[in-house]
């Protein structure tokens, strides 16, 4: 994940509630992706290290477990960058300009210099992460599988040219609700219209009365629409009883206001947890790069063991 800051509920609805089962079932790898923030971010990395403590302190409190998994940051193991110009060498242009990911960030970063080497070939870099642990399967949404095929690819070409090294990496296809924002937009914090995990209660009952509600619901008698209330679609991901209270609102029983209070409480009461729990991790100083420098360690004695088998094959000094 890359680390923008504080997560919010799409984030954690959309990866961090897999995440926590996977470390359960499986070897899990979890990376601060520090050097893919600068591929969009290179002009200001000022906020780069307090936006990897927001993001892992909320991580850690989520329940994402250091015994039970290894949380690494990606610019600590310069196996990374090394195994990314090895791949590179052998990945065709053609490729990274055809990816459907690259081309949609150019639209949506219009405004923003991105025409940078670093940019174009991200997903060699990510390729290149994947790879490093020998991974046999990733977790991705389906918008995501392009990209995963792309790192397929990479891993086929070198296998062909050079020896079996890398597994083909499978997707383990993960549910990916679209959680919207506050605004009816894309839940982003580039447009502010986020719930935090770690807002307080006032403050997401502030963001809760301002949700967009169905415009044609003008008072609570008035029949409802909730496929277009962000509102309702918060309780379809958060409320047990989302049908009864749809029905209520398609036959005009309830209005807004009391959707929105019923909403907020059962937001508070949900987030509560790991709310309070990241309260206390962050009183204790250097946690986020203990766990960090733990994981590292672990993350580094098989990147190392890859990238020797790397350079081996491509006949450069190991």
């Amino acid at each position: 994940m890359r680390p923008s800051g504080r997560l919010h509920i799409g984030n954690y609805k959309g990866a961090l509630s897999n995440w926590l089962r996977l470390q359960e079932q499986a070897e899990c790898f979890f990376m601060v992706a520090d050097w893919h923030a600068l591929t969009t971010d290179y002009e200001n990395p000022s906020k780069l290290r307090l936006n990897t403590t927001d993001m892992v302190l909320d991580w850690l409190a989520a329940g994402l477990d250091p015994s039970r998994c290894v949380i690494f940051r990606q610019s600590d193991i310069p196996e990374h960058a090394e195994l990314a110009l090895a791949l590179s060498m052998i990945t065709p242009l053609g490729w990274l300009e055809r990816n459907p990911t690259y081309k949609e960030q150019l639209k949506e970063l219009e405004g923003r210099d991105v025409s940078t080497h670093g940019f174009l070939g991200y997903p060699v870099l990510q390729a290149a992460d994947i790879l490093l642990y020998q991974a046999n399967a990733v977790p991705v949404g389906e918008d995501q599988l392009p990209h995963l095929e792309l790192s397929r690819e990479i891993a086929r070409r070198f296998n062909r040219l050079y020896g079996e090294i890398f597994p083909e990496p499978q997707a383990l296809l993960t549910e990916s609700p679209k959680i919207p924002g506050i605004d009816a937009r894309k839940m982003s914090k580039s447009y502010g219209n986020t719930i935090d995990l770690a807002d307080a209660p006032e403050i997401l009952a502030q963001k809760v009365q301002r949700m967009f509600t169905d415009p044609t619901k003008i008072r609570a008698t008035d029949p409802g629409h909730p496929e277009g209330c962000v509102v309702c679609t918060f309780h379809r991901y958060f409320n047990p009883d989302w049908e009864a209270r749809e029905t209520e609102c398609r036959e005009g029983r309830v209005g807004c206001v009391v959707r929105k209070k019923q909403l907020a409480d059962i937001l508070t009461e949900a987030l509560a947890p790991i709310r309070e729990k990241r309260q206390e991790l962050s009183k204790q100083s250097g946690l986020v790069e203990s766990v960090l420098k733990e994981g590292g360690e672990k993350a580094r004695i098989i990147a190392g063991g890859t990238m020797r088998r790397v350079k081996n094959v491509m006949g450069l000094s190991s």
